[in-house]
């Protein structure tokens, strides 16, 4: 453990390590993901339902990936296997050097698949590096960095844009950016062995902070990920409101807006939700799941009338706010509820079942887009209300029993 002695300073060298890798990686990739629907259907002609395709075959197989991590983690060490997947993430940079269409969705899957690999083990390395009782301030503040690198990702890629560089010279420049967070991940000291098993605690502070039982564990646990699965089917690629935003308005660089905007309000709701330490679960499916419903329900209302721009930016908020919950209390849960020496693998079986959704989400929205520009997000609002009722049920008791920490 490498929490260090005074459980208040949770800021850790660690903490700072494992934040700013994901801060650089997301310098990277979150450009990747902004411009790369535009160069594969605006510069290389492929129709919308290849990036949907494209979307898919990174997520389905995805999920293998996902949950592969978390068990190796398990085997040879969290560090050692985040590296490895961080390692090889730049792959996805090199889609620029290509103009046929299928190599470049095989090299962003084959990247997003080294990311999916990475993720589970990196966020073990955080419950290994913070005290658990901060581990929601943790996952707030590594989400406000991660998330704080696709803004000024976004924010360069339309800078170049705007300047006239080319789309594939813009994926090329991601390459620095990717090579910096394995490099900066190389210097983090917390998980470069297994988990030791866990004692039980001695003191009163130590107490407050035990797990559920086996029993409450295994449906929580249950509970959580099915939601999450069906969240996941309403979690689509931000490239699709990339594309709707800049066939409405005839401005790609209007497009890459905004996935900013979606990214700066994530950050933000991402810092502040993870300093809540009551009513976790409920948080969870009213501040991020049915936030994301409504989401994209306003996305599907800008794309029936053709709204304005400002309209499509209220809807990238919104389904911001919902990602920066989402992605700061999903984790915290499946950590707090999973005995320390599932949380590798429990966390893994969390990639993996959002990664199980969203194969389902962007397949289903590329179809869905030949129909209507604003029918896929119907579906998607459906979906994530759906995974409402799911955890509302969950949290009926949860809460109570995972504590007010």
């Amino acid at each position: 453990m490498t929490q260090g002695s005074d459980p208040g300073r949770w800021r850790t060298p660690d903490v700072w390590g494992i934040a700013f890798s994901a801060f650089f990686a997301d310098l990277g990739y979150q450009a990747i993901l902004a411009v790369f629907p535009l160069y594969l259907v605006l510069h290389l002609g492929a129709p919308v339902w290849v990036y949907g395709l494209s979307q898919a075959l990174a997520y389905g197989p995805g999920a293998v990936f996902g949950y592969a991590g978390g068990r190796l983690a398990e085997r040879y060490g969290r560090w050692t296997v985040a590296v490895i997947g961080n390692a090889f993430i730049p792959l996805m940079a090199l889609t620029g050097l290509t103009t046929v269409p299928m190599l470049a969705v095989a090299l962003l899957v084959v990247g997003w698949w080294a990311r999916n690999l990475r993720s589970p083990p990196r966020r073990a390395l955080l419950t290994e590096a913070v005290a658990p009782s901060h581990r929601g301030e943790a996952f707030g503040f590594l989400h406000a960095l991660d998330v704080g690198g696709g803004m000024l990702a976004a924010a360069y890629a339309v800078l170049l844009l705007l300047g006239g560089i080319a789309y594939s010279t813009v994926l090329l420049v991601t390459i620095l950016p990717l090579v910096v967070s394995t490099l900066v991940l190389l210097r983090v000291r917390a998980g470069r062995a297994r988990p030791a098993p866990a004692r039980r605690p001695t003191s009163p502070e130590a107490a407050r902070d035990l797990r559920p039982t086996p029993a409450t564990e295994r449906r929580l646990l249950s509970g959580i990920l099915a939601a999450t699965v069906l969240y996941g089917f309403a979690s689509f690629s931000i490239g699709f409101p990339v594309l709707t935003t800049a066939h409405a308005t005839g401005d790609a660089a209007l497009g890459i807006l905004v996935f900013l905007v979606s990214l700066g309000v994530s950050a933000g709701v991402g810092l502040f939700v993870g300093r809540i330490a009551r009513r976790r679960v409920l948080l969870l499916a009213l501040g991020g799941y049915l936030v994301a419903a409504a989401g994209s329900a306003l996305f599907a209302l800008a794309a029936a009338v053709s709204a304005g721009i400002a309209v499509f930016l209220l809807a990238a908020a919104v389904l911001g706010a919902a990602l920066g919950t989402v992605e700061t209390w999903e984790p915290t849960l499946i950590a707090r509820v999973s005995s320390p020496d599932r949380t590798d693998r429990n966390l893994g079986s969390l990639t993996a079942y959002r990664s199980v959704g969203l194969f389902a989400a962007n397949l289903m929205l590329g179809v869905l887009a030949l129909a209507n520009a604003w029918v896929p997000y119907v579906y998607a609002s459906v979906s994530a209300l759906a995974a409402t009722i799911v955890l509302v049920v969950v949290a009926r008791g949860a809460d109570a029993q995972l504590g007010s920490g």
